[in-house]
């Protein structure tokens, strides 16, 4: 299959905006569900789409249904729970901290991501996408410090700072699992793996649930009217990730995915009508800079 060198760049854009909306879709659902109950909308919710998709996708391309090897097992448990976790710890942060600024600090993960894909993956780190990351991070830190003579809430960093450690690991899992297939389609293995992946974070989520908070359950699936385009979304988003880390490293594509960051502000503005600081903007401003540079490295 040919792969274009612009493949990578709109699959991600695509997975961003898709993703934002998902989370505003999350956010809400955790005033009445809870955070660990928001967590598992998107997957429980996501299973029927991410199989579908894995259907339609085999039954176009007329492939046999993937075998997975322990490796492919090995990564696609680690990302998937890796993903719990930071999903999880990115709603707990959403609860405490702006919209904009609680996205923001889980975009710490490029850092991760890059940390993780040189060690586990072999992904090259150039000097052009190391600047680039750095540039991206710092628009982080500045969009996120406290304004002056504000108390500092340690919680809420950390906790945005660990979702996006979280999310690294999911990356990287997931990337490796698609690698360890090392079939011919890209698009094959990244609908295979999501499928695949889906299908344990569900059931691990369920488990739980039916050991230790059962009237959590029953809500979940009485929520099912709003929950179902969240767990549509939340699948499309990931379907369109998958594709991109099926033919680019983690690094680049995590971090030209900081274009949340502005869908997120322009969302916010709409529907939370939350205001950004001066400072805020300069953030975003090195979030383009970091952008611009992942895309020339």
């Amino acid at each position: 299959m040919t792969i274009e060198p612009w493949y990578w760049i709109a699959f991600t854009l695509a997975a961003a905006a898709i993703q934002t909306g998902r989370n505003v879709m999350q956010r809400n659902l955790t005033e009445t569900l809870g955070t660990l109950g928001a967590t598992q909308v998107r997957f429980l919710y996501g299973l029927p789409f991410g199989l579908l998709f894995c259907a339609v996708v085999l039954a176009v391309s007329g492939a046999p249904l993937p075998h997975p090897n322990v490796m492919t097992w090995f990564w696609v448990i680690l990302g998937g729970l890796a993903q719990i976790m930071g999903t999880f710890l990115m709603l707990a942060a959403m609860r405490e901290k702006s919209f904009v600024v609680a996205t923001a600090l889980t975009k710490f993960e490029p850092v991760w991501v890059a940390l993780f894909g040189l060690v586990f993956l072999a992904d090259a780190i150039g000097p052009a996408l190391m600047v680039a990351i750095a540039a991206a991070t710092a628009g982080v830190l500045v969009m996120s410090w406290p304004s002056k003579g504000a108390q500092w809430a340690l919680r809420p960093v950390l906790l945005g700072v660990a979702s996006g450690a979280g999310f690294g690991i999911a990356s990287i899992g997931f990337r490796g699992a698609i690698r360890s297939l090392e079939l011919p389609s890209f698009v094959v293995g990244a609908s295979f793996v999501l499928a695949l992946g889906l299908c344990i974070q569900t059931a691990v989520l369920v488990v739980y649930m039916l050991m230790r908070d059962r009237p959590l359950l029953i809500r979940i699936l009485s929520a099912w009217r709003p929950s179902l385009l969240a767990g549509a979304c939340g699948a499309a988003a990931s379907q369109a990730w998958f594709l991109a880390f099926a033919i680019e490293s983690a690094a680049r594509v995590r971090t030209l995915a900081l274009v949340e960051i502005f869908i997120a502000q322009l969302v916010s503005r709409q529907l939370f009508k939350q205001r950004n600081s001066s400072r805020e903007w300069i953030g975003m401003a090195l979030l383009i800079l970091g952008v611009v540079m992942v895309l020339q490295s």
